[in-house]
């Protein structure tokens, strides 16, 4: 355990793109949701310069679909030189949202292994597409890095007769393939003298789900922890859940670092940001860094004991004031069938932008079993299908349940995937 620990920024899921609960910033001419995801990445850069990382290692899904416009193409390839000018080496796991419709096409990614060769610090950016050991040289010492980006069916599984079997099936061989993979690049491919870290995008056994159930593409393998209790393991980087967690035992540490930013008011009490990794061979240490991502708020108004309904909320609104400035909001208001007369939502809304709200998602009014959804004026037509079964089914009286809700919205995202291919 010689010598000094190779210092690893590990971070994940950008999803840059997202443009819900935003409006264009007329400074930049860019949404301004995706702002603040670009300022987490550079917030993410000048830590890593600042505190002379080794790596900085991205363990996927840096765009919101695998078809990103030349401008998301532009911002992050920006931020990408700013590490690469500064001598540290990048690694670019590809995600799940970074997948293109057919296997043979090109990642979002593989644009920037393919100016490799024209860069001076060519040799320092790596892109990791397939499952394969990678040995990066850093100022403090040599690193073997396993690449497994997230795991697909037809690329995996290349026996016809493994297409017809049942999921459960299909994903018990997509399992034991992956676990075939990974211990032959352990016993064949690593040196057990260097410190080895996996670099994963995929879900394990134990994680907290968030709002990635609701964006993930495809149906989704997990693996067991067990699987990387490997001795020549130091440290095991997981992209693909965005709340940040540590799973297994700890031995050898496996962790998502979450996203650097809030998708939805499903993230609205996680903490954003990454890992910073000090790696030594038998002797990881890691702490999570967390920085400052976009609030959600919900501000719950019962009004059902109120005399004056209307003033009761404003109150309560200025009350909440210094909780509201620049964050995401939503309202849900409980009032008296009786009472809807002297309520006006548009004074609400009114209050809430006096107070600072960054957006307002949506004023509910519930009166006995009828519930009422406003969406923010315009905001239907920038929403997309998706996200707009997803506030439906957010609007519903009482919630639908966790698990049947996730299904829905991944079978409803897959259709609309297979529709996109046609």
């Amino acid at each position: 355990m010689a010598g000094e620990p190779i210092r690893v920024l590990h971070f994940a899921d950008l999803h840059i793109g997202i443009e819900a609960y935003g409006q264009i910033d007329p400074q930049t001419g860019l949404n301004r949701r995706v702002v603040d995801f670009l300022q987490a990445f550079d917030r993410v850069v000048e830590h890593a310069i600042h505190e002379e990382a080794d790596l900085v290692l991205f363990c996927g899904d840096a765009f919101k679909n695998r078809d990103p416009s030349p401008t998301y193409l532009r911002e992050f390839a920006a931020r990408l030189r700013r590490l690469l000018e500064a001598g540290i080496p990048v690694f670019l796991l590809v995600g799940n949202h970074d997948l293109p419709g057919m296997e043979k096409r090109a990642t979002p990614l593989d644009i920037f292994a393919e100016f490799r060769s024209l860069l001076r610090e060519g040799d320092r950016l790596i892109v990791g597409r397939r499952e394969a050991v990678h040995r990066i040289d850093t100022r403090r010492g040599r690193l073997q890095l396993i690449a497994m980006p997230f795991p697909v069916r037809t690329r995996l599984l290349k026996d016809e007769a493994w297409r017809n079997l049942p999921l459960e099936e299909l994903d018990h061989k997509l399992r034991e393939a992956l676990y075939v993979l990974l211990q032959r690049m352990l016993e064949a491919e690593i040196d057990p003298a260097l410190p080895t870290v996996v670099a994963g995008h995929f879900s394990v056994e134990g994680a907290t789900y968030g709002s990635e159930r609701q964006v993930m593409i495809g149906y989704d393998v997990v693996l067991p922890p067990s699987m990387f209790q490997h001795p020549a393991i130091d440290y095991v980087a997981l992209g693909h859940i965005h709340k940040h967690q540590a799973v297994g035992d700890g031995s050898p540490p496996i962790v998502y670092s979450g996203s650097v930013e809030r998708v939805d008011f499903t993230e609205e009490e996680e903490r954003k940001g990454f890992c910073w990794v000090e790696v030594r061979r038998g002797d990881t240490q890691w702490r999570f860094v967390e920085l400052p991502a976009r609030r959600f708020t919900t501000l719950a108004i019962d009004l059902r004991n109120a005399s004056d309904p209307e003033m009761t909320a404003i109150a309560q609104i200025r009350r909440a004031a210094p909780s509201l400035r620049d964050a995401v909001v939503r309202v849900h208001v409980r009032i008296r069938p009786e009472q809807i007369e002297s309520m006006r939502e548009a004074r609400l809304r009114e209050e809430l932008e006096k107070a600072g709200a960054f957006y307002i998602s949506s004023v509910r009014i519930e009166k006995e079993e009828i519930t009422r959804l406003r969406l923010a004026l315009g905001e239907v037509e920038r929403l997309t299908p998706l996200e707009l079964l997803e506030r439906y089914l957010e609007s519903r009286d009482p919630p639908p349940d966790p698990e049947w809700r996730a299904r829905l919205l991944r079978a409803a995202e897959q259709l609309m995937k297979e529709q996109e291919d046609l």
